[in-house]
């Protein structure tokens, strides 16, 4: 009896991307040709406000493995994969971004890990280029703190351009956890995971949707999902700030019976730089411990609410099942 043929599913979120399209889909065709398995490309328009859709409905009429699905507005990175994620139909699901910086060439070398056995064969970036050299130390700095204070292994310049195969898929989509890091997710799963480098690709095309902040927010998420560690760093704070206090009152009290019994006759200060001080330092402290706690809840609150990662505006193909 013969068994079907198997069949990838590549992903790419699509913000913004209208000069890249065509290259990206051409990519992957040329590099899909070395392998022996079936493909579809699924394009995941987050909500464009350029003629992304419009150049992705005119690719698909020339290309049927071109699918896509538009979402109503801009899910982040993360919402766009986990809507490809949960729309890819393939045995296994190849994500990468859509400006080409991941090369789509590494694909058929993946493909082959998978065909070996693999679950899950994810990138490491061997190499950085001029234009962002800034990224360099914040996130050297994100995984030195990732590796350390939480469970999550992560290899330096490890990204979003990954195998997953199906039942690694489908584990993630049936996770309920909103805002999830797939990054630290995916690790802390398990499977069997192994590992490719490359060398990352200069923008051909447009700029990168990527600032400063969401850099900042994508390692708050990956820090406060899976690690306790701030709340356990705050308790330790409370506790030092407590000692210090309790040796200053003891200190004080010790130089209030000095005076009162005349061993030195000195009058006490007046105190009013130590309670300013004082007061500032553990009111630091308490906004501190408040942020962090605040960032705790929020998720809990983001988690009670169930809303969705994503909400599909469009799609091409036939239904989900």
């Amino acid at each position: 009896m013969a068994t079907s043929r198997k069949k990838i599913s590549i992903i790419s979120p699509i913000y913004n991307e209208a000069e890249n399209l065509e290259p990206l889909c051409h990519r992957i065709s040329e590099a899909m040709k070395s392998t022996s398995v079936d493909y579809e490309i699924l394009l995941v328009e987050n909500g464009s406000y350029d003629e992304s859709l419009e150049i992705i409905r005119k690719l698909r009429k020339k290309n049927a493995r071109i699918q896509f699905v538009s979402l109503s507005r801009n899910f982040g990175h993360q919402g766009a994969i986990l809507a490809g994620l949960s729309y890819a139909s393939g045995h296994a699901v190849v994500s990468l971004d859509g400006d080409l910086q991941h090369p789509p060439e590494l694909i058929p070398a993946m493909v082959r890990l998978w065909q070996e056995g693999y679950d899950v064969v994810y990138t490491t970036k061997d190499g950085r280029a001029k234009h962002d050299d800034w990224r360099f130390i914040p996130t050297r700095i994100f995984y030195w703190f990732m590796n350390l204070f939480t469970d999550v292994r992560l290899s330096y310049g490890q990204s979003d351009f990954r195998l997953l195969d199906r039942k690694v898929v489908n584990v993630i989509n049936s996770i309920p956890e909103r805002q999830k890091f797939l990054r630290g997710l995916i690790d802390w799963m398990g499977f069997r995971q192994t590992g490719l480098a490359y060398k990352t690709e200069a923008r051909q095309f447009g700029e990168s949707k990527f600032r400063l902040k969401h850099y900042v927010n994508f390692a708050i998420d990956g820090i406060f999902s899976f690690s306790t560690v701030p709340l356990r760093a705050i308790l330790w704070l409370g506790l030092v700030v407590s000692g210090f206090c309790l040796l200053y009152v003891i200190f004080l009290l010790i130089l209030y019976i000095l005076n009162a019994s005349g061993v030195i006759v000195e009058s006490l200060p007046p105190g009013w730089t130590t309670i300013a001080v004082s007061v500032i330092f553990i009111g630091s402290v308490q906004l501190v411990a408040l942020g962090v706690i605040g960032e705790y809840v929020a998720r809990v609150y983001s988690q009670v609410k169930q809303r969705p990662d994503f909400i599909l505006r469009e799609k091409s193909g036939p239904e989900r099942k």
